[in-house]
């Protein structure tokens, strides 16, 4: 296990591959660590040089007091990069990591060389959706919204008891921090990045799953809509984490998405 203290807070994170490779930089969802890129990261990992991190307040990064806001977690990204000498990334992230990515291209564009956007957008949810989570996991904690959180994260053939990596997944999202799982939701509420992400010029790729239940497809198809020269691609089977249920469609279309953009 690796830590730093950048930002004002201290992150966990780990760095797989020699530093003369191009690097990846996977950013996570809410209430998850960086370990739902495992399968994702062992198909890339012959090329790349990978980055993985765990948000403040996710995995077993420092939860500090809520709220955060989306500026805090790019800030946290970028401090971080900059404390590994990292510049000219592709960042990859998904759902509230895919906002971090966004925002980081647009305050230190010297840190991104190309963006993957995963089951994400522009401006997720509404203040009556967040504050109605905040105030859920504040009063009854993470696992009484569990159930539903997993609808839309995973299809129902991989929902079962008998599955035993959904076990796990799911003892992620219950044992998230309520610091951080509710200071990142505040982060979401307050973020539109509307008009800076429509003023990106990096190659950019949009990915979503079939079945997600909280950035469906339409929503994602917007977002690349929004940026100039994006590509979209549905992955088949999958929910919001496609990282999880197809990691090896999930990789392969990153590293097309790369050698088209001759990164690699």
């Amino acid at each position: 296990m690796v830590f730093a203290r950048v930002n004002g807070v201290v992150l966990h994170y780990a760095v797989r591959g020699a530093a003369d490779r191009p690097t990846l930089v996977f950013s996570n969802a809410l209430g998850t660590d960086f370990r739902i890129w495992e399968k994702v990261a062992d198909r890339l990992g012959d090329t790349y040089r990978l980055i993985l991190y765990d948000k403040r307040g996710h995995g077993l990064s420092e939860a500090l007091e809520p709220p955060y806001t989306l500026s805090d977690h790019v800030n946290d990204l970028a401090a971080l990069l900059d404390h590994l000498q990292v510049d000219k990334a592709t960042i990859v992230g998904l759902s509230v990591g895919g906002m971090i990515a966004q925002g980081l291209a647009a305050l230190r564009p010297d840190l991104v060389r190309a963006l993957v956007l995963s089951d994400t957008a522009q401006k997720i949810g509404d203040d009556q959706l967040w504050d109605g989570r905040i105030k859920a996991v504040n009063e009854a904690g993470i696992a009484s919204i569990a159930a539903g959180i997993a609808e839309r994260w995973f299809l129902p053939a991989y929902r079962t008891p008998e599955n035993p990596d959904f076990t796990g997944y799911l003892a992620m999202l219950t044992r998230t921090t309520t610091e951080g799982y509710a200071g990142t939701c505040a982060a979401l509420r307050d973020a539109d990045l509307t008009e800076s992400t429509r003023a990106l010029a990096v190659p950019v790729l949009c990915l979503v799953g079939d079945h997600d239940g909280s950035t469906p497809p339409d929503t994602v198809r917007a977002l690349a809509s929004l940026i100039h020269g994006a590509q979209f691609e549905i992955i088949q089977d999958a929910g919001h984490l496609p990282c999880i249920e197809q990691p090896e469609a999930m990789a392969a279309r990153i590293r097309s998405f790369l050698r088209q953009a001759n990164i690699a």
